[in-house]
């Protein structure tokens, strides 16, 4: 089995055996994330982080995952400290955080950007969110954290709830699941449904979904319940934001009991109750901590 991206831009860009080479990499990488192995594989080697929208868990999990490997991380966590301020152009800017590092780790608020310079670049380019567009590290962790839960990614049933329309960790998700032959409910107010195109996509691929607008009244019938917050800052009228603010909310008696998995994203801001947090099948923090083994695996992949 081998691993031949060289960017990390979508998941659309994966196939079925490059997801499972990287799951299978992620188990070896996970004592090393855990601290109780040591590893040199990338000495010597920087990591440049170009964040131009807030993060916490993904650019402190690339972070984290490129000192597990041994190397180190340059870059800006915030567009307003960089020349940027200056009237810098994202090519130039990209042009000079690739003569300093081995790799270039992007999250921008422009859908594209990441395609963009990884067409321009020399070195390796991994997507870490792109407008409402694609997430695909994400989307291998969440598939990680579904398999390490589950045994298996096959023949599950899964749904998906918030915000869906701009929601790009479900939008990268939902092409990964289409692999593994799973059964996926979306439910999201009509406004924020799942966008027609990634409909067609899944028509086409032959993937069984149904589409509700309200949260399933039987969550034990399910193996993952996947939820989303309302995104209010991708809304351009903030009234259509408080239409549909809070429709999903999900507390300790909804889950106790059941061994449905439930995760999340994050950040959370009124969908899931801080009650739920101390049930197992509450996997959204172990789901973070998998984003460390998973893009350990994706940098010990790509910087040679």
């Amino acid at each position: 089995m081998s691993f031949n991206l060289k960017d990390i831009i979508s998941i659309r860009d994966f196939t079925k055996s490059d997801v499972d080479y990287i799951l299978k990499k992620a188990e070896k990488m996970e004592p090393i994330a855990k601290s109780e192995d040591v590893c040199h594989k990338k000495d010597g080697k920087l990591l440049g982080v170009m964040f131009y929208e807030p993060s916490t868990r993904t650019r402190l999990s690339f972070e984290t995952a490129m000192k597990r490997l041994g190397g180190d991380v340059i870059g800006f966590s915030e567009k307003g400290n960089t020349s940027v301020q200056k009237g810098e152009v994202l090519y130039d800017t990209a042009q000079i955080v690739s003569q300093y590092s081995d790799a270039i780790v992007m999250r921008h608020d422009m859908e594209g950007a990441a395609r963009f310079i990884s067409d321009i670049v020399d070195v390796p380019v991994i997507n870490a969110g792109d407008g409402a567009g694609q997430h695909p590290s994400q989307t291998l962790l969440d598939l990680y954290t579904i398999k390490r839960t589950r045994g298996d990614l096959k023949n599950l049933k899964i749904a998906l709830v918030g915000d869906l329309k701009y929601g790009r960790t479900v939008h990268s998700l939902v092409y990964a699941l289409a692999m593994y032959n799973v059964e996926m409910i979306f439910i999201a107010p009509e406004e924020l449904q799942m966008p027609h195109e990634i409909i067609e996509d899944l028509n086409k691929l032959n993937c069984k979904f149904t589409m509700k607008s309200t949260l399933l009244d039987n969550l034990e019938d399910l193996d993952v319940l996947y939820m989303t917050r309302i995104q209010k800052e991708r809304f351009p009228d903030p009234k259509e934001y408080l239409k549909v603010k809070g429709q999903y909310t999900l507390n300790r008696s909804n889950l106790e009991g059941s061994d449905t998995i439930l995760m999340h994203p994050l950040p959370r801001v009124d969908e899931i109750n801080f009650d739920v947090d101390d049930l197992d099948n509450a996997m959204y923090f172990k789901q973070a901590f998998y984003g460390v083994p998973v893009r350990m695996a994706i940098l010990d992949s790509i910087i040679k």
